[in-house]
């Protein structure tokens, strides 16, 4: 699986972190080719990994069983009517990580039928700590299957869902989490200043707790239910912080915002189907 040859177009921070995890993980990195129109991304991609660039799409495209989609969802109907016949003759395994985009807008762009993946990683992909969900056509093969996932895996978790429009609702959980939990990490260290910590103490001390209750949680089968219980004391100091953020309706605020990003993510994939 490792030596399959793979195309990335776009040269992005994210097909950055894929290739960095990729290759990381023993894919051979000659089997890799990645095209941009900007040549010292390109430059700086194959000096880091010592993989194939080109500014031409067609180029990387040609030979590959795999081609990652890893452009902004603005010029994504571009560059899928640029490849669409090429698609259409070679007929790779697509992988697009273009946020809402639809795969009907994305196949009606590349010409019709083909073996098509969507997949939503999210900004810690950058340091392999990604959250990625993936949705697969009725064209993808159980190989094809395995090999998409074995790619994002490279930067983190990867994860099945069986329905597409469940991508919307991932987009709003995990897609946009990271910015979720980056407010709550910046209102402990504005929270715990206030109470007099220095700044930097505050920081740290806010980071590495977040960073302990999710590694805790992670290696644990229990409910994050039983967890958050087991750690608050009855009568204690956690458990009267819980009761005033219960109070603060904070479970139907983060259900407000979630619902809020879902309706974009809708819209927005309206927006780019109708261009």
């Amino acid at each position: 699986m490792k030596t399959t040859r793979l195309a990335f177009i776009g040269a992005g921070n994210m097909a950055g972190s894929l290739i960095g995890g990729l290759v990381a993980g023993g894919w051979d990195p000659d089997n890799i080719a990645v095209s941009d129109p900007d040549s010292e991304r390109l430059s700086a991609l194959g000096s880091r990994f010592r993989i194939n660039t080109d500014t031409n799409n067609h180029s990387v495209v040609e030979n590959a069983r795999v081609v990652v989609l890893a452009v902004k969802p603005q010029v994504i109907h571009e560059v899928a009517l640029d490849l669409a016949s090429l698609v259409q003759k070679n007929q790779p395994l697509l992988i697009s990580i273009a946020a809402g985009v639809r795969a009907t807008d994305l196949q009606r762009w590349l010409g019709g039928s083909c073996a098509l993946v969507r997949c939503m990683p999210n900004t810690p992909a950058l340091v392999q700590s990604g959250a990625t969900a993936l949705w697969r056509n009725e064209n993808v093969t159980d190989e094809q299957t395995d090999l998409a996932e074995t790619i994002l895996r490279a930067v983190g978790l990867a994860l099945w869902v069986e329905s597409e429009d469940l991508m919307d609702a991932v987009t709003a959980l995990s897609g946009s989490g990271p910015a979720y939990f980056l407010l709550v990490m910046e209102a402990l260290q504005e929270a715990g200043q206030a109470l007099g910590l220095p700044e930097d103490t505050a920081r740290l001390l806010s980071l590495q707790t977040a960073f302990g209750a999710a590694k805790m949680a992670l290696e644990s089968d229990e409910d994050l239910a039983v967890l958050r219980r087991r750690v608050t004391s009855p009568g204690g100091t956690t458990e009267k912080a819980l009761e005033v953020l219960e109070a603060g309706r904070l479970r139907a605020v983060f259900s407000d915002a979630l619902h809020a990003a879902r309706e974009r993510s809708r819209q927005l994939a309206e927006q780019f189907g109708a261009e």
